[in-house]
């Protein structure tokens, strides 16, 4: 297994991983909103000590490109983009829809990131193989995908699983799966925020 460092500052949580021949070493906090710029270099350190790893020595780097939280998607992609040309070594971008997805054992998975105000952004899967492309759903449009027989999956629980049976599942674990499965397969590539919809911003200067 190759060594690497993974990050995730798409949501209010904040993942890292440091992987040294074969073990993996995580940091998890589950309350981080607004702080991620703070805490994210601090948690790197203490991790890369844990783990007795250094940057250089990293095969990959690997960041958690969206959807979810503008400011902090924009934190992790940047920081591993600047460990990747520090080091000269390749990336691997993991979407917030693929945390769930890795951990997803029904074979029709619709995978929730809560977008506020009861919406959400989704993606569907059927055997590992995307069936809904990256969207952006209503609670009833969730809901509806949920009658057609795809089970409901996040990293964290979302409102309308008092509507419909979900599975809360761990963005850490997931994250570690899709580093390790996608550096198997060699699928390296540029990261570059995942935007689903624009920012709340972005929507009101329009206006």
């Amino acid at each position: 297994m190759k060594n690497f460092l993974a990050i995730d500052t798409s949501n209010e949580t904040l993942t890292v991983l440091a992987a040294k021949n074969g073990r993996v070493f995580s940091s998890f906090v589950p309350d981080c909103a607004m702080k991620h710029s703070v805490r994210l270099m601090g948690e790197i350190d203490a991790l890369l000590k844990e783990a007795d790893l250094r940057l250089e020595d990293c095969d990959f780097f690997c960041a958690v490109v969206g959807p979810g939280s503008f400011t902090g998607i924009r934190i992790g992609v940047s920081a591993a983009k600047g460990f990747c040309l520090a080091c000269g070594k390749p990336s691997i971008a993991v979407t917030s829809f693929e945390l769930s997805a890795y951990n997803a054992v029904e074979e029709k998975a619709l995978c929730l990131v809560d977008a506020m105000h009861n919406s959400y952004y989704a993606c569907g899967y059927d055997k590992g193989v995307e069936t809904v492309a990256p969207c952006y759903l209503t609670e009833e449009e969730v809901l509806a995908y949920a009658a057609q027989g795809y089970a409901l999956y996040a990293t964290s629980p979302v409102a309308v699983f008092e509507r419909a049976a979900g599975t809360v599942v761990s963005a850490c674990e997931g994250l570690k799966k899709a580093a390790l499965d996608k550096s198997k397969k060699g699928e390296f590539s540029p990261l570059s925020a995942l935007y689903v919809r624009k920012s709340s911003a972005e929507m009101n200067l329009k206006k």
